[in-house]
């Protein structure tokens, strides 16, 4: 075959290679992930993203199923899984014939929060990091602003209660404690702002708050006006005020950008 039928698929050639990926009973697919008996083909995916982030496979060439198998030593079935995951979240496109082919970052599902910790866990962690903090900026406030207009009493009470057990939790260094509780804290105000698009955000917030801690970007001990900050939301809603818990938001993320920025 010559160079005008496309990039090149390495490894095992023959027929199976023409259908890279295929049906698989018992599989099923949410939020971008897929479920099956077994978990191994997440390892094995995020390792082919993290190729593809860092330039090491790009559009030069393809895979089959076999060299998944090779490669990494798993079962064909954990291998479509492989496929289909990155397939999910538009990293390749999956062709009979031509194999597994990847695609260029701009077309992955960039809110995914599948794609999100992938690149949280790259070389490109920073630049990740400050986009998504401009969107929380875009987001955060706004929703902090309308939970206190429109969240129940019952959540309305319940966030100075969390922000008080933040700071003790914090303050006396029980961290994954404190981590705990900020996911949900943001996670609440998210969810209750009377806004479907903001409650969907909800678990793309959990995975930057949660990814900032595994990478070592987030400070050993919460900074004080953190504290404070997530004290003025949550005083905020509970009150009814959508100034005092828009401003207490917009400082909370203005910390996140300025520690981002002094990590460079």
């Amino acid at each position: 075959m010559g160079n005008s039928e496309g990039p090149r698929t390495v490894g095992v050639s023959g027929g199976n290679a023409a259908s890279p990926v295929g049906g698989d009973a018992g599989s099923t697919v949410s939020n971008g992930v897929a479920s099956s008996p077994s978990s191994k083909h997440i390892p094995v995916a995020q390792e082919l993203a993290l190729d593809m982030i860092e330039g090491r496979w790009n559009g030069d060439r393809n895979l089959t199923l076999e060299d998944i198998q090779l490669r990494f030593q798993v079962s064909r079935t954990v291998a479509r899984e492989v496929a289909r995951l990155l397939s999910d979240v538009g990293a390749v496109t999956v062709r009979r014939r031509m194999g597994i082919c990847p695609q260029p970052l701009d077309m992955w599902s960039s809110l995914n929060p599948v794609v999100i910790e992938w690149k949280l866990h790259s070389s490109r962690r920073r630049e990740a990091l400050l986009a998504l903090t401009e969107l929380r900026l875009a987001v955060e406030p706004v929703a902090a602003a309308k939970a206190a207009e429109r969240a129940p009493i019952e959540i309305r009470s319940r966030m100075p209660v969390l922000a008080q057990e933040m700071r003790k939790a914090g303050e006396s260094g029980r961290l994954d404690d404190f981590h705990t509780m900020d996911i949900e804290f943001h996670s609440l105000l998210l969810r209750y702002s009377g806004n479907d698009l903001f409650a969907a955000l909800s678990d793309i917030v959990a995975t930057i708050l949660r990814g900032r801690v595994e990478i070592g970007m987030y400070p050993r001990r919460p900074q004080p006006e953190a504290l404070d900050a997530h004290q003025e939301v949550a005083e905020g809603i509970w009150r009814g005020d959508p100034v005092a818990a828009r401003q207490g938001m917009r400082r909370i993320v203005d910390e996140v950008d300025d520690a981002i920025a002094r990590e460079s």
